[in-house]
């Protein structure tokens, strides 16, 4: 139980709670510092013991917030933190010392409700007790479904949760990893979708979500980008009264994104939808209203009441909730008016001819040119070449026709990574590996930091999650020794706090250092915030693709959002991108401009 206390210098009636965050507890491998060196355990109270898993359990009653253990404890596993007396109760909690999440989302009808906050803040678990998967425990060992109703008596929470508790309102859900799909069910596609149509859709869903070519194939041989349509059109076949759906876009390129969209706004018509995103220009298109969660990841976690989607985002760049007059970040995510001017001192890095390369059903083509330094933007549809352009780049493959004449060193990530090579082996030892300034204080500011990655740093790579393992392979590719980088889909797994960070990172960096990277990516606020031209990769998806540019940041995307068919406008407030809703005035006013990125 949360121990109330009063704090004199605010005034205000406060309490403490004390999270152990068990992943990065290395108990085994410290001198239990947090016992040692603790001022009550030393007066002779049990503030902190060894549990029966050889891991602390923190006293919230007798804790008085020092802060020692936080200080001492090698893996940075502690977090004792301060809250308003007003939050009360936890919604729910993971057990002792576990994660608390204060608040809860209410479904509306007729709506697309988004909810949108960094990974680790609870969103998952709102989900899950939306769903029925998990009962909220109030901090307690055990509640029943009674309890939980009366605990909700006299709100909206109340009859919807009965309803699902009784069986008589049906939810569908689309889990936020879709690598895990292929463990889970062994089969064809078409027979898991015709499993999973109960409303008698399968047919609309396959020409919808672009799984007709992929149909008679086995789940196991799927890519990212087709497991995570499958994923979604399996959700949407479910007869469902409220459909939840956790990340949308990670693996998908842009156009799949906006058709995906607005399919889920027409299902929405008649159903119930709830999304967690992190792509801000997806949830903006997306959402009616959202749901803003902040507090400490792995610690705790706060659902602010409802607001307009425009504001909501809004307020979450700019790091400050006004209703809750509450300040989530220190400083804002901020967007440029204009594009970068280029710089007058051009080093060219690369020479590449026209160049060829084909595989049994693909070809790809691009345009001679140069490559410089600074922030190149690559863009396309998946399967239009840009992943085969940095790798004849990367030297991983080597061209049919052409020639690559990169007169750099190189540092490439990957599309896709995975653990597996370096199973075992922990965060720090692989990054000291690669580079001789991991233990300078420059490394931990600039590149440690920035990715928040100094708590990470004794796991094992193979037991990291998604977004971790995707700030580590970023961090490693910009450790070597290279004058040109190469970074494929860096956003993938990222919450919109992690992409700010790696964005400002990757921009920073190949400022400070005068170097050149490509940054192939679909997320339009990560291409928009760090990239000084673009790259724009047209064709026929999966059978050809072209390479065109590098241009401006104002032509390329220029043609790219041409391409998409929609368009973009800057909001007032904050001058982040925007997608303008169809057949809206300023929409059909751009097009007739043939402005559809920014207006000038």
């Amino acid at each position: 139980m949360a121990r109330p206390w009063h704090d004199e210098q605010s005034g205000l009636a406060t309490m403490r709670i004390a999270v152990l965050k068990k992943e990065s507890c290395r108990s085994k491998k410290c001198g239990t510092e947090c016992v040692r060196f603790c001022p009550r355990v030393r007066t002779g109270d049990e503030t902190i013991i060894i549990g029966p898993d050889g891991k602390p359990v923190i006293s919230e009653e007798l804790c008085v917030g020092c802060g020692i253990c936080i200080k001492k404890c090698p893996f940075g596993a502690i977090a004792i933190v301060s809250l308003p007396e007003e939050l009360e109760q936890p919604t729910h909690r993971y057990g002792v010392n576990g994660f608390a999440l204060y608040g809860l989302a209410i479904p509306r009808g007729g709506r697309v409700t988004g909810i949108l906050g960094p990974n680790g803040i609870g969103k998952t678990t709102i989900t899950n007790i939306l769903s029925g998967e998990i009962k909220p425990n109030f901090g307690q060992d055990h509640v029943s479904e009674e309890k939980v109703l009366e605990h909700y008596s006299g709100t909206e929470l109340h009859d919807y949760l009965k309803s699902v508790y009784e069986g008589t309102l049906r939810t569908a859900s689309k889990p936020q990893y879709v690598d895990l799909i292929p463990r889970a069910y062994a089969g064809k596609v078409a027979d898991l979708i015709d499993k999973a149509d109960e409303r008698g859709i399968s047919r609309e869903l396959f020409d919808q979500l672009e799984l007709r070519d992929v149909k008679e194939r086995e789940v196991r041989h799927l890519s990212g980008g087709e497991l995570q349509r499958l994923a979604i059109a399996a959700t949407i076949a479910r007869d469902a009264d409220f459909y939840f759906f956790d990340e949308l876009t990670p693996y998908l390129d842009i156009y799949q994104r906006v058709k995906i969209a607005r399919t889920i706004r027409e299902l929405a018509k008649q159903k119930n939808v709830l999304v967690i995103e992190h792509d801000l220009a997806i949830l903006d298109l997306l959402a009616d209203i959202v749901y803003i969660a902040f507090g400490e990841p792995g610690a705790y976690g706060v659902i602010t009441s409802p607001k307009g989607v425009r504001v909501g985002i809004n307020e979450y760049l700019k790091g400050y909730l006004r209703e809750e007059n509450v300040r989530i970040r220190t400083d804002p995510i901020k967007f440029e008016l204009h594009a970068p001017r280029l710089d007058t001192d051009v080093r060219i890095l690369a020479h590449v001819e026209h160049l060829k390369k084909s595989y049994d059903s693909f070809t790809f083509e691009a345009k001679g040119g140069e490559l410089t330094k600074g922030v190149i933007g690559i863009m396309g549809a998946n399967g239009t070449g840009k992943t085969t352009f940095v790798r004849l780049l990367a030297g991983v493959i080597e061209p049919d026709e052409g020639k690559v004449d990169v007169e750099v060193k190189t540092s490439y990530k990957p599309q896709y990574v995975t653990g597996k090579d370096n199973s075992g082996e922990n965060v720090g030892s692989l990054l000291r590996a690669i580079t001789d300034s991991y233990d300078t204080s420059y490394y931990r500011t600039e590149i440690l930091r920035p990715l928040q990655l100094e708590h990470i740093l004794e796991r094992s790579v193979d037991n990291l999650s998604g977004g971790e393992l995707q700030r580590v392979a970023i961090a490693a590719c910009l450790s070597r020794d290279a004058d040109l980088f190469m970074l494929d889909e860096p956003s993938a797994h990222l919450d919109v706090e992690q992409r700010a960070l790696a964005t400002s990172l990757i921009r920073r960096f190949t400022e400070n250092k005068k170097v050149g990277t490509l940054l192939v990516d679909h997320d339009i606020y990560m291409i928009d915030l760090a990239s000084e031209r673009l790259m724009v990769f047209a064709g026929d998806p999966g059978v050809r693709g072209a390479a065109e540019g590098p241009f401006d940041m104002h032509d390329g995307m220029n043609r790219f959002l041409k391409d998409i068919g929609i368009t973009f406008r800057r909001d007032q407030d904050t001058h982040r991108p925007r997608v303008n809703k169809m057949a809206s005035k300023l929409d059909r006013q751009q097009r007739e401009d043939g402005e559809y990125y920014y207006p000038e």
